[in-house]
């Protein structure tokens, strides 16, 4: 059978099969353009070994599955895959096997590929649309804005004002952002002034679970909260603009301390973590994570500035930490300039370039030091793109471009 009658046969059957869980894994075509077309990873709900389709044998479904992954290599053909994954648990676990991760294939594919680091070599290239009067602000994968209102939406965060700060919800669709969800991924909180963010993740750093020692938070109740997934938020990163309320200092200038991620993981051969699923339930074995107001878990940060995160009572690693790229001042248009390659083309006080911030003992060569890993520029009303890339994931990267977008009157 060819292959294309194969993926299409996939796709009419997939209502039929015993296989796929409604209350996991959702493949069926959604009619609003709102809707992610990246499906949950199947946690707790496991389908059953049924149909037709589960009996294939292993050579033959690993055959199967290596084909579509091949040949489907952008979006939407690429939904081929996530069909395949759905159809019961032998096939996922084959296409789970196959299906390698960003950083190696530089492909985004299922929901956990979100909170993987980037490829090393090129970029992955998303942009962002803002739309004012919702407050909301939807990732997609691609170049450019497309005139198809079904392009590949990644992730959606919703700006909520408080009277301490604001939060950024940010979820797998563009309709649910309750933190009891199965869809929710995280948030970013700033402070009063909008100088400092904290950047929080839904499972514990480095896929460790979390046990916490105090009670449980009340913010929700029993019923709400699924028994499957963690209550609780997990920092992953520190985000401070310094103040500038005159201007004096030219362009905004910011710091990202990435605790979940050694600096060791842009030298050669370093490694950054990468999560293979989403935490689904929570113990008592993490070594460094302690309680904050009975509400947010952090890391046990060993210094002031938190540049070092704590993995052992006798060992400490420290964290990369991101530093906006300096301007040049460009004498003919009397303005900063940085160069995006094309990919900015409209003056912005939110446009930046991230680079590590490396000490000397790193050893680590100029020409790593000075490559870009992520930037985000404005290129029309409401679009702006985002091109990011290893150690930082998906996820990481669109809660920092997010912070741009707060309101900083002390930093501008």
């Amino acid at each position: 059978m060819p292959l294309k009658n194969i993926v299409r046969e996939l796709k009419e059957m997939k209502d039929d099969i015993g296989g796929v869980s409604r209350r996991g894994i959702e493949v069926k075509h959604r009619s609003s353009r709102n809707r992610s077309l990246i499906a949950p990873d199947v946690g707790p709900f496991e389908p059953m070994q049924e149909g037709q389709w589960a009996n294939l044998p292993p050579e033959l479904l690993l055959d199967i599955i290596r084909r579509v992954e091949e040949s489907e290599t952008s979006w939407p053909a690429r939904a081929a895959v996530i069909f395949c994954a759905s159809v019961c648990r032998s096939w996922r676990d084959i296409a789970k096997e196959i299906v390698k991760t960003p950083e190696e294939c530089g492909r985004l594919t299922f929901p956990i590929s979100l909170k993987q680091p980037g490829p090393r070599d090129a970029p992955i290239q998303c942009f962002i649309k803002r739309d004012r009067a919702t407050s909301t602000y939807r990732l997609y994968f691609g170049l450019t804005p497309s005139e198809d209102k079904n392009d590949k939406l990644l992730l959606t965060a919703k700006k909520i004002r408080r009277a301490t700060g604001t939060d950024f919800v940010i979820s797998l669709v563009a309709d649910d952002f309750s933190r009891a969800s199965s869809t929710y991924v995280g948030k970013l909180r700033s402070n009063f002034l909008g100088t400092k963010f904290s950047i929080y993740c839904s499972q514990p750093p480095n896929d460790v679970g979390v046990q916490p020692k105090t009670p449980q938070s009340r913010r929700f109740r029993a019923k709400q909260v699924s028994p499957r997934l963690p209550a609780y938020n997990y920092v992953i990163a520190s985000i401070s603009y310094e103040l500038n309320v005159l201007r004096t200092r030219g362009p905004r200038r910011m710091n990202c301390v990435i605790h979940s991620i050694p600096v060791t993981a842009i030298q050669e051969g370093g490694i950054a973590p990468t999560p293979t699923s989403f935490s689904q339930c929570v113990d008592d074995k993490s070594p460094f994570i302690s309680i904050s107001k009975g509400k947010e878990l952090a890391a046990d940060f060993s210094s002031p500035n938190l540049s070092n995160i704590r993995v052992s009572e006798q060992q400490f690693v420290e964290a990369l930490v991101l530093k906006n790229k300096s301007p040049r001042w460009h004498e003919q248009l009397q303005c900063w300039c940085l160069n995006f390659k094309g990919r900015v083309t409209v003056a912005s006080v939110k446009n930046f370039q991230l680079v590590a911030s490396v000490e000397p003992w790193l050893n680590v060569p100029a020409s790593e030091q000075e490559k870009v890993i992520l930037q985000f520029g404005k290129i029309g009303k409401d679009i702006f793109t985002m091109d990011y890339r290893y150690p930082i994931s998906a996820f990481q990267a669109f809660a920092i471009c997010l912070s741009s977008f707060d309101t900083k009157p002390a930093c501008e």
